[in-house]
């Protein structure tokens, strides 16, 4: 019986600039450039970890409609533009950005104080226009790392300082990913396939290690399910996840049943108390 070959050559070309790339991946087996591709690109666009702003405090704003004296874009306007900021981490806390600018000028994210927890990628992206020399804008600008999208609509709020502004957030760093199938030849088979992917990032990090990340993802996906099916051991980690969580079910199992004994406890007392107050009836009598 034929077995499903494995890919033996993958290539890495980049684009118009370093956010864009192509990769190549051949020989697949026939319908395999379909299976992987759609896999890679689900995972590229949605799992790997960025970095994003989640939230903002503006000098001044105590909401998101209002408009600032000598600010050309009111609060809006600015939160959309906050929303453009490309950020690359190192650190796994919450971090926060500082900006304070005073004077007549384009305001742009290359005016954020430096951070050593952070690096803007797009310093030139204009923020707000300051309109007059009077005028000034002060902020702060608050980051951290996720995967995928986050809405604040819906979401659960945490305990801010008054005057936070929270911002809904895209953590992904891949932009696009576009994937084709193309024949390729084996020996004297001209149907297996070339995977082709395109994909752009928004510059925090290169095509071919958004790819290289997407591809341990998955990875470490069937190799859990793989230790399942088989019987064998899971991985640490995933061991560890799942005490985690026979702990948390058993514990609220314990206290379950200790309501329950409690419940029967004070049940029994009442009759007790009741079937005394009988008996002093019936002696009084």
């Amino acid at each position: 019986m034929q077995n499903i070959a494995n890919p033996k050559k993958i290539e890495f070309n980049a684009g118009s600039n370093l956010h864009e790339g192509v990769i190549t991946v051949e020989p697949l087996f026939p319908g395999y450039g379909m299976t992987l591709g759609n896999s890679l690109r689900r995972v590229l666009l949605s799992s790997l970890p960025g970095a994003a702003v989640i939230g903002v405090k503006i000098k001044g704003a105590s909401h998101e409609f209002m408009a600032l004296p000598h600010v050309k874009e009111d609060v809006l306007e600015m939160i959309l533009n906050l929303k453009q900021l490309r950020l690359k981490f190192f650190s796994e806390e919450e971090v926060r950005l500082e900006l304070k600018v005073k004077g007549k000028k384009a305001v742009t994210a290359g005016d954020i104080v430096k951070n050593s927890n952070v690096e803007i990628k797009n310093p030139d992206l204009v923020l707000a226009h300051i309109t007059d020399e009077a005028g000034s804008l002060e902020m702060e600008i608050f980051a951290r790392e996720g995967r995928g999208y986050k809405m604040t609509e819906g979401a659960k709020k945490e305990n801010r300082e008054i005057g936070y502004i929270e911002i809904d957030s895209i953590f992904s760093p891949v932009v696009l990913v576009s994937i084709n199938i193309e024949n390729t030849r084996v020996g004297k088979m001209t149907n297996w396939d070339k995977l082709i992917l395109n994909v752009k990032t928004d510059g925090t990090m290169t095509p071919q290690e958004a790819f290289t990340g997407a591809v341990k993802i998955l990875v470490e996906q069937f190799d859990s399910l793989l230790a399942l099916s088989s019987g064998e051991a899971l991985p640490a980690e995933i061991a560890a996840e799942s005490t985690e969580e026979a702990t948390a079910e058993l514990e609220e199992t314990v206290d379950d049943r200790t309501t329950t004994e409690d419940s029967h406890e004070d049940k029994e007392a009442k009759k007790a108390k009741k079937e005394k107050k009988e008996v002093k009836k019936k002696t009084k009598k």
